[in-house]
């Protein structure tokens, strides 16, 4: 079951390269494997305990290895020196760049090779569509944006590449010539979400985007912003009936009405730095003997980052295009987003094959990840929002937001749909107008980052009820009990969610916990010269993209040892851990190996793709998917909280087959149950306890009995499993072992004994129907935060004297994250609210001046370390897990927000509130 250390697998081939992946731990040296995360060997038995961290040991001693980390030395069969590479960057985007000053890298200092536009062009590279502009500003044009690559120096020596790194960061390297301001680009995207209730709660939606799709101004026209107006110029029919029934609504919330309360309110939020622990880096090497492309890499996306590198070289000139490239991903020290379709990786691919034969290493000091990295969106956000006076109901909810995209578009037309969709919070709202679009600017790329537009907008419409509420004199808590959207309810988009919606248990366990029943008590009793005040928020996020993959293989062998391989990656959520967890509920015993950042372990399925699984039509699909090996796509990247709910699926549902194919008929042969014995179909009653299968009236049968009999008897030992889901799982059917069996996944192949695996044909397949593109989400998670605020009224200083958090995730793979995530997402709600914020333009990052000496994120100090309360919610019988990574960092920010309104009587529209904020407030 274990695999070679140099065990590199084939795994397709895009314009004439062979591509393949490994996990560091089947690249590394011996030594590494020590190193590698490893269940332990203990009898820990998860489908009991429900908890347990094979990951937990090498974190905390520091033996978890990471991109960073490696150098040319630890690979084998590499060279054993390391180069260097140095990416330049613009830090101005209103002159027009007219070189380097290279003079000033004399010496010793002189780099060994200078790449440019110019190098780049002459080799006839094709950018990957997603990262669309100039990887390097040519001579004579004015940077796209703030922070844009001009060059990309290699030096040979460590020592030299350290001391030019250090000349260079006083930004007059580069040089600049007239001035021209900023590039003007069109809008990344432009989107209308529309939705006009039925008359009755059970009646169909007058409209919505479910009914008539996602829909799009016909035209920009010559302004920044689109013309929103029903009959602008060229405007299409789809989009002129949403705007039609959008500027009725918007006439609702304009009308003198007596009976409705409007708020009509502005709230901009700021950029922020994911600000992982470990910046971007990572290791080339282009062997000119072998013409292969060997990389070192630490990303959420492998499949797509190796897709778009084999892109990108596939029409290179001689010798600049590798026969065949190799990709060994390392885990990642964080990522909440930003290191999925990074444009870095392109970078380490150039300098290999710009320096071929010798490894380089590309590497980001906080420096430069501060001026390269992706950031967070900055939205300016204008809402609406009508209540009935009497009946405390929202009627009508209108917003307009804009997105500051930076330079490139990444992922800002995602981010800005799942914005919009998310504006409406938990609430159940019957008319609702939310347009949104994504400017570029000179600022740096913005893209996808924990929240995903969500925190942003969410944070809004809880700060916007809470005025409302109070404004209405009724309890912020009842008054979200009111209007939360029921298990039934319908979204923005017009469709349900398929998930339990716990919103009322969430907002009941904030009523009653003690922060908010003593709210007034110790408000009145706040010590001379402070105010406290009591804030509450609730919010939901969805999970999950839309085009979500899910590959899984677990073995078992005859000793019963279990090894999983899973195509998600470690970012430090624990995936590992989940993944044994899971695989254990089906098995009875914990992994003897997981391997992550997989995809070629899963060859034997034979997959196929092609066309957008985004916007396929139904025919098309209903046309490919006659193939039984073909799949609207293959793998997808480690984001948007899927960790739990999609990585972990396909190897569960896998050891379901070893189960049901494997070990229940072992156990039949040992308990000698005959197969016409009615027992013989009551595998569900079976039970894991101890390690043991139990089945009452029986004797228990221990795992390794188990694994050894399905081996000799030659039943199913290995199963591997796809899945791909479009807000629900795809179906299929395969004939195994004389019936036809069903289960969420679209390919399978299985092996007996110690045999090969097969691939076995569907005999049946049902994909998501290609209309759920038009959801706007599903799957949610709920999550609700409280907190109370002390400020210290002299010095504006804000501490958080009390917080409780409630969340509901489903079924709990391994409570211990879960708690972990929440604490962090905890911390990172404070920091955005509080303290962390990043200027637009020249005094912004992308000058290349910021570092933590002026960036401010929540340190220990800013937090109730002892005061902090989370509470799960136990799970709904037979429920799934859930995402719940971003949720528990939403509600933070927006209760911070209500809890110094009700200290301060001040609100606050803009983040962050800092303390000079709320002292200048209070004077």
């Amino acid at each position: 079951m274990q695999p070679s250390r140099r065990q590199f697998v084939k795994w397709a081939t895009a314009t004439g390269i062979t591509l393949s992946l490994s996990p560091m731990a089947t690249a590394a040296s011996v030594p590494f494997d020590a190193h590698e995360i490893l269940p332990g060997e203990g009898a820990f038995n998860p489908a009991v305990a429900g908890a347990g961290r094979i990951d937990g040991v090498a974190k905390v001693t520091g033996a978890k290895l990471y991109a960073s980390d490696f150098r040319a030395s630890d690979m084998p069969g590499w060279p054993a020196t390391t180069s260097h590479a140095l990416l330049v960057r613009a830090p101005d985007a209103t002159h027009v760049y007219i070189g380097m000053d290279l003079a000033r890298l004399s010496g010793s200092l002189k780099p060994s090779m200078v790449v440019t536009a110019a190098e780049i062009d002459s080799i006839g590279l094709t950018v990957p569509a997603f990262y669309a502009g100039d990887l390097f500003c040519p001579v004579g044009k004015t940077p796209l944006y703030l922070g844009q690559p001009v060059a990309l120096l290699i030096f040979e020596t460590f020592d030299a590449y350290d001391r030019a790194r250090l000349a260079l960061r006083d930004n007059t390297f580069v040089k600049f010539g007239e001035e021209t301001g900023p590039v003007s680009m069109p809008p990344f995207a432009a989107f209308r979400f529309t939705r006009v209730a039925g008359p009755a709660p059970d009646a169909p939606d007058v409209y919505s985007p479910i009914m008539a799709g996602w829909v799009s101004p016909g035209k920009i026209q010559n302004t920044e912003l689109p013309v929103w107006a029903p009959f602008a110029k060229e405007t299409t029919k789809p989009y002129g009936e949403a705007a039609r029934h959008g500027e009725a609504i918007r006439a609702e919330l304009s009308a003198d009405n007596p009976n409705m309360l409007v708020l009509d309110r502005q709230f901009d939020t700021q950029s922020i730095d994911p600000m992982f622990l470990e910046p971007e880096a990572g290791l080339g090497w282009y062997d000119t003997n072998s013409r292969q492309l060997e990389l070192v890499l630490g990303v959420q996306s492998p499949y797509d980052t190796t897709e778009s590198i084999a892109e990108l070289l596939g029409k290179a000139k001689a010798p600049f295009k590798p026969a065949g490239i190799h990709s060994n991903y390392a885990h990642m020290g964080g990522g909440f987003g930003g290191r999925d379709h990074t444009p870095f990786v392109l970078y380490i691919a150039l300098a290999a094959m710009f320096f071929p034969g010798r490894p380089v290493r590309l590497a980001h000091d906080r420096y430069q990840q501060f001026q390269g990295g992706i950031k967070r969106h900055a939205i300016k956000m204008h809402s609406r929002i009508g209540v009935d006076r009497k009946t405390g109901k929202i009627l009508a909810f209108a917003a307009d937001h804009v997105l500051d995209g930076g330079g490139l578009a990444n992922f800002s037309a995602s981010v800005a749909t799942v914005a919009a969709n998310a504006a409406l919070g938990i609430y159940d709202v019957p008319r609702a107008d939310v347009t949104t679009v994504a400017l570029h600017s000179r600022g740096v790329t913005a893209g996808s980052m924990r929240g995903y537009g969500t925190l942003q907008t969410m944070s809004a419409i809880e700060v916007l009820v809470d005025e409302a509420a109070v404004a209405l004199k009724l309890d912020p808590i009842d008054f979200r009990r009111r209007n939360a959207l029921k298990q039934d309810g319908r979204t923005l988009a017009g469709n349900r969610y398929i998930v339990s919606v716990r919103t009322p248990e969430i907002l009941d366990k904030l009523e009653r916990h003690t922060i908010w029943q003593t709210r007034a008590d110790q408000k009145s009793r706040a010590k001379p010269g402070f105010l406290v005040g009591t804030g509450v928020a609730c919010a939901t996020k969805d999970y999950g993209t839309g085009a979500d993959c899910s590959n899984g293989r677990v073995e078992l062998g005859p000793d019963g040892r279990i090894a999983i391989w899973n195509d998600h990656t470690e970012m430090g959520t624990g995936v590992s851990t989940a993944l044994a967890n899971r695989v254990a509920l089906h098995l009875g015993g914990i992994s003897d190996q997981v391997a992550v950042a997989q995809v070629g372990a899963f060859d034997a399925l034979g997959m196929i793709t092609s066309g957008d699984s985004y916007a396929m039509d139904q025919k098309t699909q209903d046309s490919l998917e006659k193939n039984p090996r073909w799949v609207p796509a293959i793998s997808s990247a480690t984001s948007a909280s899927i960790g739990a709910h999609v990585g972990t699926h396909a190897p569960a549902e896998a050891a379901k087959v070893i189960f049901q194919f494997g070990l229940w008929p072992a156990a039949l042969l040992l308990w000698k149950i005959a197969p016409t014995d009615p027992r013989a179909k009551e595998f569900a009653k079976a039970q894991w306890k101890n390690g043991e299968l139990t089945m009452a009236g029986l004797a228990p049968l221990p795992l390794k009995m188990l694994a050894a009999t399905a081996h000799a008897r030659g039943l199913v030992t290995g199963a591997v499993a796809h899945s791909f889901s479009r807000w629900e799982w795809s179906r299929a059917r395969f004939l195994l072992s004389g019936v036809q069996y069903r289960a969420e996944i679209d390919a399978l192949a299985v092996r007996r004994g110690n045999g090969p695996f097969q691939r076995l044909d569907r005999v049946s397949v049902k994909f998501p129907p290609t209309d759920n593109n038009r959801i706007g989400t599903s799957y949610t998670s709920m999550c609700g935060t409280a907190v109370r605020v002390e400020i210290e009224k002299a010095t504006g200083i804000l501490k958080i004297a009390k917080a409780y958090s409630v969340l509901e995730c489903g079924q709990a793979l391994v409570p211990d994250l879960v708690l972990g995530q929440a604490q962090g997402g905890f911390a990172m709600g404070v920091g955005y609210a509080l303290l962390e914020s990043l200027p637009p333009f020249e005094g912004g990052p992308g000058n290349g001046q910021w570092n933590l000496d002026r960036y401010l994120i929540a340190r220990g100090s800013d937090l109730p370390l002892h005061d902090l309360e989370i509470e799960m919610l136990p799970p709904l019988p037979d429920e799934k897990p859930k995402g719940i990574a971003e949720v528990v960092m939403i509600p933070v920010v927006p209760a911070l927000l209500n809890a110094i309104h009700d200290a301060t009587g001040r609100r606050f529209q803009s983040l962050p509130v800092t303390q000079s904020l709320l002292k200048g407030a209070l004077a």
